[in-house]
């Protein structure tokens, strides 16, 4: 377990997923991640990739192979190296191995960075090819936020808040978790997006064209928030389990399939691709 702390934050990430596994607001004593996770859903804030979301059958289409790849990927289930660490800052990495060839035929270094900045967690993907052939990925973050933040209040006083004003629609996904082709209009007056516990009834709420690169979580009864800013990601959803005091910020590049289209990864929707001795970067910010 790596910990990093500053005059604001302290903040804790486990080598198995390099998952997220507390954000502690020092100035409110508040505990802003999940933490429950023996129960309703067993997880603080796993790190998506190779792909994001399910595949048809569980199989991955490369080049006229197939290979069996579980929903979200390998990485939330992989033990971690850890590479530096200090008091604001650590990496983790995930090289390719036997293991990931025989699920994923791409040679890579994975590495998920997380540093504090003041008030803020950056959370940095960064992908190395070690290959010599153009790697197809999809990447994304699922960190689950307690809501509400403290005792005595209630879920439904709190809302998700555009950067924004928005016309939002969701992508409706099938009862296998594949993209339908429908969409649904999801009531939003302004630019908020209320929290009820029937909200999530239909899975995930799915947003492909937002303007907003920043979402935030606050509540009706104060002005304490905490913010998402997403500017490097097109796609972001928004989940919570039923029974569960959180809800999910999702930034993704990449997506599920689409129910009846089994393609390969390179036709993916917003798949991702990076050329040979080429480096990607992605990162995105939760603030307190």
């Amino acid at each position: 377990m790596a910990v990093l702390e500053n005059e604001f934050l302290r903040v804790e990430i486990d080598a198995k997923g390099a998952q997220l596994s507390s954000i502690f607001n020092k100035a409110t004593q508040t505990e802003h991640l999940w933490q429950d996770s023996a129960k309703i859903w067993n997880w603080h804030a796993p790190n998506l990739f190779p792909i994001v979301g399910g595949l048809i059958n569980d199989e991955l289409l490369v080049d006229g192979k197939t290979y069996p790849m579980a929903r979200h990927g390998f990485a939330r289930n992989s033990e971690f190296i850890l590479l530096e660490n200090d008091e604001v800052h650590v990496t983790y990495s995930l090289p390719n191995s036997e293991k990931t060839l025989h699920v994923y035929p791409y040679k890579f270094d994975f590495q998920v960075l997380y540093t504090l900045i003041e008030n803020a967690v950056r959370l940095t993907y960064k992908l190395i090819s070690h290959d010599n052939k153009t790697i197809y990925f999809s990447v994304g973050g699922h960190p689950a936020f307690n809501v509400p933040f403290g005792p005595g209040e209630n879920y439904e006083d709190y809302y998700i808040e555009f950067e924004t004003e928005e016309k939002l629609e969701t992508h409706l996904l099938s009862p296998e978790g594949f993209f339908s082709g429908e969409m649904h209009p999801v009531p939003s007056p302004g630019n908020k997006l209320y929290l009820t516990r029937h909200l999530f009834d239909a899975d995930a709420l799915v947003f492909k064209n937002l303007k907003s690169r920043e979402v935030c979580i606050k509540s009706d009864r104060h002005d304490r928030s905490l913010s998402v800013e997403f500017p490097h990601f097109n796609y972001l959803g928004i989940w919570a389990k039923g029974g569960g005091d959180f809800v999910c910020i999702e930034p993704w590049l990449g997506c599920a399939d689409t129910a009846g289209k089994h393609v390969d990864i390179s036709q993916k929707e917003d798949i991702q691709q990076l050329k040979p001795g080429h480096v990607f970067e992605a990162a995105f910010f939760i603030s307190v």
